[in-house]
C-alpha cells in the first residue's frame, strides 16, 4: 500500500513535529486502528488504549518514520504489536491468578488436614491422660497446663522434686508409648508436650 500525496505531506509534516499534521492523521486513521483493534480484543476499553498507546508511540518516534514507506501499514504493525503484547499480558496475568488459587487452595487443605491433625492427636492424648493415676494426672496438669515448675509442683503437692520428676518422666514416657509411631503424631507430640 503506497502512501498517497496527502499522506507523505502529513508525515513529513508530523516529521517536523507539527502538531495539526498529528491531529488530522489521528482523525484519519484512529477509528480505523479502533476497528482492528476491537476484533482481536473485544473490549472497548482496551481497544482505546491501544490506540491511544500507538499514536502516543507515533508522536514519540515522529524524526523515524519513513516518509515514503506505506504510512497505515507501520499503523497498523504497531496496533498489532501492542494488541498481541496486551494479549500475552492478560495471559500471563490469568495464569499466575490461577496459579496463586491454587497455590491458596493447597496452602487451606494442609491447613485443614493439619488442624484435623492436631485434633485426632488432642483427643488421644486427652484419652491416654485418663488412663493416668490421679496423681500423675494432677502432676501432668500443673506442669503442662499451669506452667509450673517441678520445685513450685513439689512444695505445692509438698513432695520432692525427684518425685515430680519421676512422675512427669513416667507419664510421658506412657503417652510417647501409646501415642503411636507415626513420624507426624511423634512431631506434634514432641512439640507440645517435651
Amino acid at each position: 500500500m503506497r502512501n498517497t500525496n496527502v499522506d507523505i505531506e502529513l508525515v513529513s509534516l508530523l516529521k517536523k513535529g507539527d502538531i495539526a499534521a498529528f491531529d488530522a492523521i489521528y482523525n484519519k486513521y484512529c477509528h480505523k486502528l479502533y476497528q482492528f483493534v476491537i476484533r482481536y480484543l473485544k473490549q472497548e476499553e482496551d481497544a482505546e488504549e491501544i490506540v491511544q498507546e500507538v499514536f502516543i508511540k507515533i508522536w514519540e518516534s515522529r524524526a523515524k518514520i519513513d516518509v515514503h514507506a506505506s504510512f497505515e501499514s507501520f499503523l497498523f504493525t504497531i496496533s498489532y504489536n501492542a494488541t498481541i503484547s496486551l494479549l500475552r499480558k492478560r495471559i500471563s496475568e490469568s495464569k499466575s491468578k490461577e496459579y496463586l488459587k491454587s497455590v491458596q487452595q493447597i496452602q487451606n487443605a494442609t491447613s485443614v488436614v493439619d488442624e484435623l491433625q492436631y485434633n485426632e492427636l488432642n483427643k488421644k492424648v486427652q484419652s491416654l491422660l485418663e488412663q493416668l493415676t490421679p496423681r500423675q494426672k494432677e502432676i501432668y496438669s500443673l506442669s503442662r497446663e499451669e506452667g509450673l515448675t517441678h520445685k513450685e509442683i513439689a512444695e505445692r503437692l509438698d513432695i520432692s522434686e525427684n518425685t515430680v520428676k519421676n512422675h512427669l518422666v513416667s507419664t510421658l514416657r506412657f503417652l510417647k508409648t501409646n501415642i503411636g509411631t507415626g513420624l507426624i503424631t511423634s512431631v506434634f507430640f514432641f512439640y507440645l508436650f517435651l
